[in-house]
């Protein structure tokens, strides 16, 4: 079996992915046993790989949240542009030579006009927050070593993604939760909500990660491909869907606090390069997501009670 090193294991994706790895219908890779790390410690990424050197890695880690980039936009970028170099440094020490997946963001292209939807890789990105230019940045130096060095490196750039396991600070998590709340009279029949009118590009992590694996079995070096549905939805629908599957009926009352600065109004991308290359299509309809959802939020709600 091929050695698989993940960062990020512990988070929302990472967790999820070994899952996966660890079914027999997925039996190709082995991921490494995690072992405490500091992407701004490069001693304790040589720790991690002393033992063992991959054959591929999947770089998922990071900052990720948006509001956290506005709050400590340094941090963010030590983080996700210098922990990836770092990241980088101590494979080329270890004498690492295969495939590295760096797992991007489709926040990069920030401020696209309609004309240009869906949102193709050909677009330049335009990044509008602090988390986007680490990720923009960590992108081209990921490119930069595609180049100098003897390794496949692929960059994937995934749009929204949801399902079970996903922290309430995204919206659909949040949503579920506070619709099962409703559902078992532990809050007013009314939803918190930041602006729902705007569209987004979801698709199932279990989706996700099926186009992970293509691209580290089919990606080209240095080259970028976008991961997601290439279906746009508006969040209010997406919501009300919801309410429908919990059968309750809610109001929506806008919470000033969840409104983000330079909220990019419609979002759909396209993934036609992904599918050609590596052959993988979306399998999971959004109603069977919005469920998964849904139904682990109730599991939680109820341990609570």
């Amino acid at each position: 079996m091929k050695k698989l090193l993940v960062t990020g294991l512990t988070g929302f994706v990472g967790g999820h992915l070994q899952a996966l790895l660890a079914t027999t219908e997925v039996g190709s890779w082995q991921v490494l046993a995690p072992k405490p790390y500091n992407l701004l410690d490069s001693a304790s990424l040589d720790a991690w790989l002393q033992e063992e050197c991959p054959d591929a890695v999947v770089h998922l880690a990071g900052q990720t949240f948006v509001p956290e980039a506005f709050r400590d936009p340094q941090r963010t970028l030590q983080i996700n542009l210098l922990g990836t170099l770092n990241l980088l440094q101590a494979l080329k020490r270890r004498g690492f030579c295969g495939t590295f997946l760096y797992v991007s963001s489709g926040d990069v292209y920030g401020q696209v006009e309609e004309k240009n939807l869906p949102i193709s890789e050909c677009l330049a990105p335009r990044p509008r927050n602090p988390y986007a230019v680490s990720k923009v940045a960590a992108e081209l130096l990921c490119q930069q070593w595609s180049y100098s060095e003897p390794w496949r490196i692929v960059i994937a750039r995934p749009f929204n993604h949801i399902g079970p396991g996903q922290g309430e600070s995204f919206v659909i998590p949040s949503m579920a939760r506070q619709l099962i709340r409703v559902r078992q009279g532990l809050q007013p029949a009314q939803l918190e909500v930041g602006d729902v009118d705007v569209t987004r590009d979801f698709l199932d992590v279990r989706d996700v990660l099926q186009a992970y694996l293509g691209l580290l079995e089919h990606g080209r070096n240095g080259e970028i491909y976008n991961v997601c549905s290439g279906v746009e939805w508006r969040v209010r629908d997406l919501i009300m869907q919801m309410a429908g599957l919990t059968g309750v009926e809610v109001e929506l009352v806008q919470d000033a606090s969840r409104l983000r600065l330079s909220e990019q109004r419609r979002v759909v991308g396209c993934s036609n390069k992904l599918q050609k290359e590596t052959g993988w299509k979306p399998g999971v309809s959004i109603t069977k997501t919005l469920q998964s959802v849904l139904s682990e939020w109730e599991a939680r709600e109820l341990k609570n009670v």
